[in-house]
């Protein structure tokens, strides 16, 4: 498949759709036009240009008053790209740096950045050839754009840096070698247009969206096994107490669990308990609010990708280049916090329920073992989840309330947006791996409740799971055990 970069909206789906099928990225023809009209109204520009340019004829930051001489602006953008390459930490993850290519590329487009063809159309070779830049994690204040983590994205670009390819992080001057592909000679604003955006905090973001969407609805899955593991009931999930509370999510989370336990012969039971603890009773309210939070922080996102995020902006139309604020990541830095905090309860609420299956109420053995004493059975893994959850507390922190000024106080209020966008990944992970273990106890604490059978959906996952995770008769090392729970959950097959 081949997806045509234009000015055409760029959904999450889309993007989905474009990263699970591998698909290569070719200009649209009217990409090409706005980029070859921007860099030579940028070029005649320069030949009379009668006042400082900010970035193009001048330094950068509170080096914005230096001018620069016109022989040495092409000297002046590849020193921008090398000098500010000072990332740090962890290796960001080849799938958010392919995120990256795509995103610093659809920006890129719309013919406001001032860009040569040949660098965007080499950014869209990256992508196609897999050739991923090795990207760090910490460095960015989320203001200025993302310039350190996009300064190691765009090194290879002049032939500097280092890619991973073929599965090797190799010098990129020899990947490009091999390739046939030439260093390029950044021309002016080129450096700038590369390193101002926010490319590395939206596919972070991007990343953690779409697997935000797919948990959250695993929980509604893995939520309805341990209730009906649980013997809970099914009132709390009727509409009539939504149409009361009518937020979105969670009218979409009772109706899900209707549908999910249609059918089941647990659910229908008569119960000898009038009511279920919170972390059953209210699913809605907490899964709901989870939703709500992703729908609104994944429309959010998607405005921010089909955004101009570099500085200046160029509008040749207009004769205009304007030195403005776009990069500033305060748009999305506050929504990834609080995508984080949402994400957070749901795994909080997740474990709440491990516990409810592990203590020994409503016909269930302690710790879901028939011999408990001998056995520890699920004591640990519970505790396992505690502790997530509690690391997950102190993610949540939001990065978005902090400024530290930089630049000799030119930029003296920055998003932090950055760190909001690391650590809302690190929470997602942690979640993944909380439902997981909720699964496994919820598959084990079902098979407690047989002959009863659950909802057909729940017994085909109930059935796949076990061919992956089997019924704990007796102490065994759990570890591998709950690794094939989290990965159970990358499957998608269930979630239609």
């Amino acid at each position: 498949m081949i997806h045509y970069i234009s000015s055409e909206r760029l959904t999450l789906e889309r993007l989905k759709e474009i990263i699970d099928s591998h698909a290569t990225l070719a200009l649209s023809e009217a990409s090409v036009e706005a980029v070859v009209k921007c860099r030579k109204y940028l070029d005649d520009k320069m030949k009379d240009i009668d006042r400082p340019l900010y970035g193009i004829t001048t330094g950068f930051g509170s080096l914005y008053n230096v001018s620069i001489p016109k022989e040495d602006l092409s000297a002046l953008q590849h020193n921008l790209v090398m000098s500010h390459a000072c990332g740090t930490g962890p290796v960001v993850r080849p799938e958010i740096v392919k995120l990256m290519l795509f995103l610093k590329a659809q920006s890129l487009s719309y013919g406001h950045s001032g860009v040569q063809l040949i660098t965007l159309q080499r950014l869209i070779d990256m992508f196609n050839n897999d050739v991923l830049p090795v990207v760090y994690t910490q460095g960015s204040l989320g203001a200025s754009g993302d310039l350190a983590p996009l300064a190691h994205l765009s090194l290879p670009l002049i032939g500097m840096g280092e890619v991973l390819y073929r599965g090797q992080v190799r010098p990129a001057a020899e990947v490009w070698a091999e390739m046939g592909w030439e260093p390029i000679k950044l021309q002016s604003k080129e450096g700038l247009a590369l390193l101002n955006g926010t490319q590395f905090m939206s596919a972070h973001a991007v990343w953690a969206i779409l697997k935000s969407m797919r948990l959250s609805r695993w929980a509604d899955r893995i939520g309805a096994m341990s209730l009906d593991a649980y013997d809970g009931r099914i009132e709390p999930f009727l509409p009539l107490t939504h149409q009361l509370r009518p937020h979105v999510g969670q009218i979409m989370t009772g109706e899900a669990f209707m549908s999910i336990l249609e059918g089941s012969e647990l659910i229908k039971r008569p119960k000898e308990h009038v009511q279920d603890p919170y972390s059953f009773r209210c699913i809605p309210q907490v899964h709901g609010a989870v939703k709500d939070n992703i729908l609104y922080v994944k429309s959010v996102i998607e405005n921010e990708i089909n955004s101009a995020t570099d500085n200046p902006n160029v509008f040749p139309d207009e004769d205009m280049v304007i030195s403005a604020g776009n990069f500033h990541g305060e748009p999305i830095a506050i929504p990834m916090d609080a995508l984080a905090i949402a994400m957070s309860e749901l795994a909080s609420i997740s474990e709440r329920r491990t516990y409810q299956l592990i203590h020994g109420l409503r016909g269930l053995p302690k710790y879901l073992v028939a011999n408990p004493g001998l056995n520890s059975g699920f004591m640990i893994p519970q505790y396992t989840a505690a502790s997530i959850v509690s690391q997950n507390k102190g993610l949540c922190w939001p990065a978005s309330c902090d400024s530290i000024p930089s630049s000799q106080g030119q930029e003296d209020h920055v998003s932090m947006g950055s760190n909001s966008a690391t650590k809302l990944v690190r929470v997602v992970d942690n979640t993944e791996r909380v439902l997981g273990i909720e699964l496994f106890n919820a598959a084990q604490a079902l098979e407690f409740r047989r002959p009863a059978k659950s909802s057909p959906l729940i017994e085909k996952i109930f059935a796949d799971y076990r061919k992956e995770v089997p019924f704990i008769d007796n102490d065994t090392y759990m570890h591998p055990l709950i690794e094939k729970s989290v990965k159970f959950l990358s499957r998608e097959d269930y979630l239609c």
